[in-house]
């Protein structure tokens, strides 16, 4: 007693006074629980992908095929989608606008050069009433509205005569400025400048085959040849069953008589949409099946000499029955996977991409956003790397009220890839109200729009606003990049009708 051996040693006071904290933690945390009612646990709220940090716009949609609602857990049950939203196929805040060009267009036709320049097509507003060559330069990139301006920039000492169908093309590789003009009877005409429009070449005849002909379309692709670090070629509505195509091996100043732009016994129709060109060397262009039935791709391996068809997978879809519903658009990634696009018997846009040069394609995928729309049409795709696509449309929210949509995707070969989808133009803000405007030729759209990806993977859309008569350039002002790695783009400010 007393005694030095009999006194607890330190490890067993420590232990004790542990057992002594961990028995009142017990009896606290029992407390709680019932605190919560029934010993339940407190549930814990996982935070959502679509947690921005900010509310999202009214003008932007999530979604996937078949305009199912990627914020609506029960239809993403119902219709047993595979959520993965990880990786390439993660959401970003997105949202869209559009910046006027001063002037109007028809058939805007667009390109973008890697001085980040971009150029859209004015009918009747160049020299002596020709075509004008709108450059827009401080838009790409731009932090105020005021940093932009937008001018004609085709001045040659001779200008070509106004066309019926004005058309610009911006070879992707070479920065070349293609003008290619369409005098009906009167043949076709290509003028190029390589100094961002300060000079430019004389303009050469390019036909060979002097008919009615309409809907022209000037592609290239990376295809090098003895005159020029890329082959040309370009399509037109002649007096043929399937649209006539010539090549350009010297950069545009020399043509090859026309060709058949399909294998020779097909019986597709003249109309075709653009020409895309692809890093293989590749050009592709859709249009009516051979068979007169269903959408096509036609690829051309040897600069467009020859084509040979391959058929999309319409076969649920069906084919638009309206003025402009002939043709299927194409665009190439930065990798030569093929992305196609068209519109349905129910005029909504649909998708297939093929990784193969056409030769297989993807199940159809509807891409049109969960907003209501009554119907689509003026459809036009393009790509940045590989498995990013952007498509733009007009459609009817109902009463002939006629907007402008982007949907982009940054994973197409996802199970099941994200779709986002803005309006480029403000709510109540229509660019059209003519009844029936996305099914017929409609005032400044014409027959056709067109798209393209700057080199930040910003997508740029060529179209018209037609109750302003302006021309405008429609983007992303802030959302994911199409180019380079998952990041978000620049943020751009807001354009709209203030621009107009």
């Amino acid at each position: 007693m007393g005694l030095k051996g009999d006194c607890p040693s330190q490890e067993t006071i420590v232990m004790k006074i542990s057992a002594a904290i961990l028995l009142t933690l017990l009896m606290i945390g029992g407390s709680l629980t019932g605190c919560f009612g029934n010993g339940e646990e407190v549930p814990v709220e996982e935070s959502s992908p679509f947690d921005f940090g900010k509310e999202i716009s009214e003008t932007t949609w999530y979604h996937y095929d078949g305009g199912i609602d990627a914020l609506n857990e029960t239809a993403i049950q119902q219709a047993n989608i595979t959520v993965n939203l990880t990786g390439e196929n993660m959401p970003f805040w997105t949202q869209g606008s559009y910046y006027g060009i001063g002037m109007s267009t028809f058939e805007p036709t667009i390109g973008i050069t890697s001085m980040d320049n971009i150029y859209m097509s004015s009918w009747g507003n160049g020299p002596a009433g020709s075509t004008a060559v709108i450059q827009c330069s401080g838009l790409i990139e731009m932090a105020y509205l005021s940093e932009y301006s937008c001018e004609n920039v085709y001045n040659p000492p001779l200008p070509v005569p106004n066309s019926n169908d004005p058309y610009i093309y911006v070879d992707k590789w070479t920065d070349r400025i293609m003008k290619f003009d369409m005098h009906a009877l009167l043949g076709m005409t290509v003028e190029f400048s390589d100094d961002e429009g300060n000079t430019w070449q004389d303009g050469q005849l390019a036909t060979s085959i002097y008919s009615v002909q309409d809907h022209q379309t000037i592609g290239s692709a990376l295809l090098p040849a003895p005159g020029y670090a890329t082959t040309w070629s370009f399509c037109i509505n002649g007096n043929a069953p399937h649209p006539l195509c010539s090549t350009s091996f010297d950069g545009g100043r020399t043509w090859t008589p026309e060709v058949s732009g399909a294998p020779i016994d097909c019986q597709s129709g003249g109309l075709t949409a653009h020409i895309e060109g692809g890093v293989n060397g590749n050009l592709y262009r859709g249009n009516i099946g051979c068979n007169g039935e269903g959408y096509s791709i036609y690829r051309s391996s040897n600069g467009g000499l020859t084509w040979t068809e391959h058929s999309l997978p319409t076969e649920e879809t069906g084919t638009a029955d309206t003025w402009n519903g002939e043709e299927a658009q194409v665009a190439v990634d930065d990798d030569g996977n093929v992305h196609a696009m068209w519109n349905g018997l129910d005029n909504m846009p649909y998708y297939a991409y093929s990784r193969d040069e056409g030769e297989s394609w993807s199940d159809a995928m509807m891409i049109a956003p969960p907003v209501g729309l009554v119907g689509t049409g003026f459809p036009v795709v393009t790509a940045g790397a590989s498995g990013k696509v952007a498509f733009g449309y007009v459609g009817d929210t109902g009463n002939d009220t006629w907007n402008g949509y982007m949907t982009i995707i940054t994973d197409a070969f996802n199970e099941n890839p994200l779709m986002t989808t803005v309006q480029i133009n403000e709510p109540g803000n229509p660019l059209d109200t003519e009844a029936g405007c996305g099914y017929n030729r409609c005032g400044g759209l014409g027959d056709f729009l067109d798209m393209a990806v700057d080199q930040h993977g910003r997508p740029w859309f060529g179209l018209s606003h037609n109750l302003a008569d302006i021309g405008i350039f429609a983007t992303l002002t802030e959302g994911p990049a199409l180019r380079g790695t998952m990041e978000n783009l620049t943020v751009m400010p807001l354009g709209g009708e203030e621009t107009l």
